[in-house]
């Protein structure tokens, strides 16, 4: 007994330097600590004091536990008194009461002060004017339209440095949930649902953008490339892609709808119509069941039915509907 005391004693401080090691590996996945625009900059800020006001309390518990299993440990040696006949200590329960009910305050304030100011559809302040994406996550794969600029790409996302960028997302297929760990947290995307995620690339880089959810076979395909540029090498993208690429029919999209992965595709149009399509096709009479943050007239209503949304296809995808931030009545989020 005494030799698996001791064998236990010194495999702890290997087992501690082989954990620390491995765990090294694993600093570069980090990201959500290295954050590239003011959501992630916020939802870090937050993440760091929730952190410090656990551990006020995380750290003295363990180092008392140590202490106490230390000072108290069977031991022909061992000289710790033995008091089995003790009484209330009204200090003591002052003590380890009162500072966890003022630290969880602290941290309930602290936190629904970055929930309603890091509200999803909440644009974000900005003397440029946001660009709009509308995001369908599809079995397994992503799929971006660009409605002011006419195109469309799959698993590939390309945004202007510096610029707000105002996602209107839903999904195609099996729930998932949108993120992009190094500008903001995550939303969801689900069928029938139009849910809106403002986020900002404050520098160029190149960013990781996956989908959070487990949507089966090949839910670990669902990455997607972020490249945030200058404004003018964005224009130039646009631009190429338009020249250079096929347009986006009707039954191409019911292909691509398709339980598949894929790789990054480019199209230089897309059909009139076909978010809202996505939006209202699983839902009665082609009209959306719950519009998250969405709003439409009756006029757009009637746009939003299935037989025209698959008229013109060659035409570019215009602006057919406002959403509108100040009815969020479902956020349909985490983190953000």
């Amino acid at each position: 007994m005494n030799k698996s005391k001791k064998w236990i004693t010194r495999a702890l401080p290997l087992l501690t330097i082989l954990m620390l090691v491995i765990l090294t590996g694993c600093s570069h996945q980090a990201m959500v600590l290295d954050p590239k625009g003011p959501i992630g900059e916020s939802q870090k800020d937050l993440i760091y004091i929730s952190s410090i006001f656990c551990a006020v309390i995380l750290v003295p518990v363990l180092a008392l536990t140590a202490w106490i299993v230390w000072r108290y440990r069977d031991s022909s040696n061992n000289k710790a008194p033995y008091q089995p006949n003790w009484s209330h200590n009204t200090l003591l329960e002052t003590i380890w009461w009162a500072i966890p009910i003022i630290i969880i305050v602290a941290l309930g304030v602290v936190t629904v002060k970055y929930t309603y100011a890091l509200e999803p559809s909440k644009p974000i302040a900005s003397s440029k004017k946001p660009i709009t994406v509308q995001v369908t996550s599809l079995d397994w794969k992503w799929l971006f339209l660009y409605p002011e600029q006419g195109i469309a790409t799959v698993n590939y996302l390309q945004i202007p440095e510096d610029t707000p960028v105002k996602f209107e997302l839903t999904s195609d297929a099996p729930m998932n949930s949108f993120w992009v760990p190094q500008l903001g947290g995550q939303i969801y995307t689900m069928s029938g649902m139009a849910m809106t995620l403002y986020l900002q690339a404050d520098e160029p880089g190149h960013y990781f953008g996956t989908g959070a959810n487990f949507s089966g076979e090949h839910f670990a395909d669902m990455t997607f490339d972020v490249n945030a540029t200058s404004e003018q090498e964005f224009d130039t993208w646009v631009a190429e892609v338009k020249k250079t690429n096929p347009a986006l029919s009707m039954e191409q999209y019911e292909t691509l709808a398709k339980p598949a992965s894929s790789k990054e595709q480019f199209y230089s149009s897309f059909p009139s119509g076909l978010f809202q399509y996505i939006v209202t096709k699983y839902s009665p009479n082609g009209q959306s069941a719950h519009s998250g943050h969405m709003n439409m007239n009756s006029e757009q209503m009637d746009m939003s039915k299935q037989e025209k949304a698959v008229e013109d296809v060659t035409k570019p995808q215009e602006a057919d509907y406002e959403i509108h931030n100040d009815q969020s009545e479902h956020k349909g989020h985490t983190g953000h």
